[in-house]
């Protein structure tokens, strides 16, 4: 019996990145053109590989996730996009969705990731707890649906962080850290229900030679 695959791809560079501003689902504005061709240079990967053969191609509603997912579905036999908003990034809430970096840590203060996953770090916005809750629902409503299917996600860092404590069975804050590269595959196999083994984290291999991110001074 073929066992499910979820491949998480993180989306190119950001213009929300490029500009430090925190880009949630309200105010995202898409790749920035080093963030494209980070995504062109994983789509040619793919598509003289053929490392991944997959089945169902999803992208988070945001602009980056989605575009991310546009650039590389040639390589994937053009399959169309399914939208699932539960892969979306920590959501900011609307009162800060937008706002710099440096304002929102001049209002609020610089904020504790390693913290009480309940607090609340964004005001009006999602909790670690309640964002992770929403990944999990997402990731388990694609095991389900997808039983023994390679599913490949355009999707967020905070997203891959998400999963990765989800199907580790680690705590929400704490113990480790992740730093995930734009564009970057990770891939879990499902080995049996509800255990998973992490064949890979942070393949960035496509993009040797790019810039590390756009000169933003």
């Amino acid at each position: 019996m073929s066992k499910t695959r979820i491949v998480l791809v993180r989306h190119g560079e950001s213009i929300v990145t490029v500009k430090r501003v925190l880009g949630g689902p309200r105010t995202c504005s898409g790749l920035s053109e080093l963030g494209k061709l980070q995504a062109a240079r994983l789509r040619d990967r793919l598509a003289q590989t053929r490392e991944l053969d997959v089945d169902i191609l999803m992208s988070s509603g945001y602009p980056r996730a989605r575009e991310t997912a546009e650039i590389i579905a040639p390589a994937l036999s053009s399959l169309p996009i399914s939208i699932n908003t539960g892969f979306g990034e920590h959501d900011p809430g609307p009162e800060c969705d937008g706002l710099t970096f440096d304002e929102f840590v001049r209002r609020h203060g610089a904020p504790d990731w390693s913290a009480d996953p309940h607090a609340e770090f964004f005001p009006g916005g999602e909790t670690i707890a309640q964002f992770h809750s929403r990944v999990s629902g997402a990731l388990n409503d694609v095991l389900r649906k997808y039983s023994g299917k390679t599913v490949l996600v355009a999707c967020h860092g905070g997203v891959v962080d998400a999963v990765l404590r989800t199907t580790m069975q680690t705590p929400a804050t704490g113990a480790f850290e992740v730093h995930t590269k734009n564009c970057s595959i990770t891939e879990l196999v499902e080995v049996r229900a509800g255990h998973f083994a992490l064949m890979r984290y942070n393949d960035h291999a496509h993009l040797h030679g790019l810039p590390l991110a756009t000169n933003n001074s």
